[in-house]
């Protein structure tokens, strides 16, 4: 039996396409479990422990992208490791590895220490921006419009699902309107810059 878990970074966003491309891959719509407005970082995803709670001896465990199960590598390597014990599969975007194999192992191995690169890479890139722009006094004062390196703090940080709408309004001073339209921006600007990203900031 084949299970599947999907996530999606903010509970706005929508998980039916994640939930079709499971489904192309054999895994029935009931067998979805998801996980909303939760970051990749975070180890306590409610829809992934009853994910692997459902999965039983020769079940395949189905997700799209190793980032959608985590993009730390050590969290990857626990949960790989909670299937295996389980005796379960890992398939990733229809290929699946043998968390007992050596190979599949191995691989598993590269693919978290990728999703973890790409995640620091990003947060270190939106850091080294703020900061440039703090002592270049450009963060001084609330805007209507946010500048693009403002506008990539506030996407990072809504992305982490740590703070409420209320809070992120309150910090930046935009109304909920506003501060929506700062964040849609934020991710059309992220994905011209890297367009591997133009999926991932759906999801």
């Amino acid at each position: 039996m084949k299970i599947g878990y999907a996530r999606v970074g903010t509970a706005e966003q929508d998980s039916s396409i994640r939930v079709e491309l499971l489904a192309k891959e054999g895994v029935d719509h009931d067998r979805v479990y998801v996980d909303h407005g939760i970051s990749g970082r975070q180890t306590r995803r409610p829809g992934l422990g009853n994910a692997i709670d459902a999965a039983r001896d020769r079940d395949v465990f189905c997700v799209t992208k190793p980032d959608r199960l985590s993009r730390c590598a050590k969290d990857l390597h626990e949960t790989v490791g909670r299937l295996a014990d389980r005796g379960v599969a890992l398939s990733i975007d229809g290929k699946i590895y043998d968390p007992d194999d050596p190979m599949g192992k191995m691989f598993i191995g590269v693919l978290g220490l990728m999703a973890e690169f790409e995640s620091d890479l990003i947060r270190s890139r939106t850091r080294d921006a703020v900061a440039a722009a703090a002592a270049a006094g450009k963060m001084k004062g609330r805007q209507h419009k946010l500048t693009p390196v403002e506008r990539a703090y506030l996407l990072q940080t809504y992305e982490t699902g740590q703070f409420k709408i209320e809070t992120l309004c309150r910090n930046t001073g935009l109304k909920r309107s506003a501060l929506y339209a700062n964040i849609e921006l934020a991710r059309t600007e992220r994905a011209a810059e890297c367009p591997r990203h133009s999926e991932t900031t759906r999801e």
